[in-house]
């Protein structure tokens, strides 16, 4: 027989018990945990000047001051660093708090130009001058930037669109070119300028390749073809290539503004555009690089850079080829081919966003210490000079702007090339695409600026020497 189980009494709630938990109101939390003294610390050590900590930066300026005032700051390779990171990133972040202007390259005019208008003007400690200076020549800093920029994009570029820029940009480049001699040419005369001195001793120079590539064989060749003096007429082509340098500067700055509004125009660094669904190439090989690259891949990507400017280094020597072009030949051909392994391409991408995000603005600060002469600049600074000048950067701009679409490059993208094509050599190169945020296209820049500023010295000699 069963025995039947009696009901468990439920027992009532009381008034006095707590309310469920899902009765709390929404939103309502505990009071937060005030942050600890360490972690007040780590949050001030979190803010940067430039790449800097903020505490180191400040230890650091206070060491180089000490040091300064004892008369023994050296030009070693530490204290090197640790005077163009400190400067540069200085410049850079005043350039930074300045409305508006910071998007026209601020950042890039001041790190390019305050620290030589410093040295001019007697503002700037002797003993940081020299330490600089040495520093900076006898490192040879600026090549050094630029194997690792052009190596580490060129390894990180999809071999289609890799070549597809390489066959493309020679055509923007060359009708900017024409229109940019012709509409220079024309404004100088306009206001009232000869004919011929605007055209050799302005425009021409603006997009000879920079100093050593352009001003120096420029005006070498015009002084032997008059049987004069190279140095008046050095300084006449080097004046009108810094004013080239400067509005280009500018240029990229707004050009990259543009950008940011109309997204439409721009790839963000990318040069050509690719066609819809087009899957890159080298996309797996990418993907599988960017896992299992380390820091061995780094140290072989930074080897195998320094190896191919070595490798133009030799060949300037034999054959006195230009070593940064020949450089980006041989980097170009291990691309194509695939002879570097996806693991070091990895290495190649890392290297590149590290040398573009940390060395870029103390090697500008660097380079305007020890190789820009502010005194030839102020001598340019004659408004017709000054609007001779512009007119030559824009139209340049302009037409790679206007012609990009018809080869399939982003204007923005091609426009900014085109500028490039009146930069300073390498020097201007980094600051112009420090200004426009798109260092990836160094590659394009310097086939612009080398190759295309040997053409250019090239074809004004011959017609120098035709016209005198």
């Amino acid at each position: 027989m069963e025995t039947a189980t009696p009901h468990a009494e439920v027992p009532r709630a009381s008034a006095k018990a707590a309310p469920p938990t899902s009765d709390i109101k929404a939103g309502a939390t505990p009071n937060p945990r005030a942050p600890s003294l360490r972690e007040r610390w780590w949050a001030v050590f979190d803010v940067r000047i430039g790449a800097l900590p903020l505490p180191v930066y400040l230890v650091l300026i206070g060491i180089l001051a000490a040091m300064t005032h004892n008369g023994k700051l050296a030009s070693d390779l530490p204290t090197g660093i640790a005077l163009v990171a400190v400067g540069g990133f200085t410049c850079a972040e005043l350039a930074k708090r300045i409305p508006w202007v910071r998007h026209i390259g601020a950042t890039s005019i001041f790190a390019a130009f305050i620290p030589s208008a410093m040295v001019y003007y007697g503002l700037m400690p002797e003993p940081v001058t020299k330490a600089v200076t040495t520093f900076t020549k006898s490192s040879n800093f600026l090549y050094l930037f630029i194997a690792a920029i052009i190596v580490g994009s060129v390894l990180s570029m999809d071999r289609r669109t890799l070549v597809k820029g390489f066959v493309r940009i020679f055509i923007p480049l060359a009708l900017g070119s024409v229109v940019a001699a012709c509409v220079g040419t024309a404004v100088g005369t306009a206001l009232g300028l000869d004919v011929k001195h605007v055209l050799f001793y302005i425009v021409v120079p603006i997009m000879a390749g920079g100093v050593g590539e352009g001003a120096l064989p420029l005006s070498a060749g015009y002084a032997q073809i008059l049987g004069v003096e190279q140095g008046p007429l050095f300084a006449q082509a080097l004046s009108a290539a810094m004013l080239g340098n400067i509005s280009a500067i500018c240029l990229a700055g707004l050009l990259s503004y543009l950008g940011a509004r109309k997204p439409k125009l721009t790839g963000n660094g990318q040069l050509t555009v690719a066609p819809a669904g087009e899957v890159p190439v080298d996309a797996a090989d990418a993907s599988q690089g960017a896992q299992s690259f380390d820091a061995a891949s780094v140290a072989a990507a930074g080897g195998t850079a320094i190896a191919l400017y070595l490798l133009g280094v030799l060949s300037h020597q034999w054959f006195n080829w230009p070593a940064p072009v020949v450089m980006l030949v041989f980097v170009v051909i291990a691309q194509l081919f695939q002879i570097v392994s996806p693991r070091v391409r990895g290495g190649a991408r890392f290297m590149y966003s590290f040398f573009s995000t940390a060395v870029t603005y103390p090697l500008m600060f660097a380079i305007s210490v020890a190789m820009t002469p502010w005194g030839e600049i102020v001598t340019a600074f004659h408004w017709i000079n000054i609007v001779t000048a512009l007119s030559t950067v824009l139209s340049l701009a302009l037409t790679g702007f206007f012609v990009a679409k018809w080869v399939g490059m982003y204007p923005v993208e091609a426009a900014i090339v085109n500028a490039t094509h009146s930069g300073l050599g390498g020097t201007g190169d980094v600051a112009i695409l420090t200004a426009a945020n798109r260092m990836e296209l160094m590659p394009f820049a310097q086939i612009a600026t080398r190759i295309g500023g040997a053409i250019i010295v090239l074809v004004s000699l011959t017609a120098f020497a035709y016209w005198h």
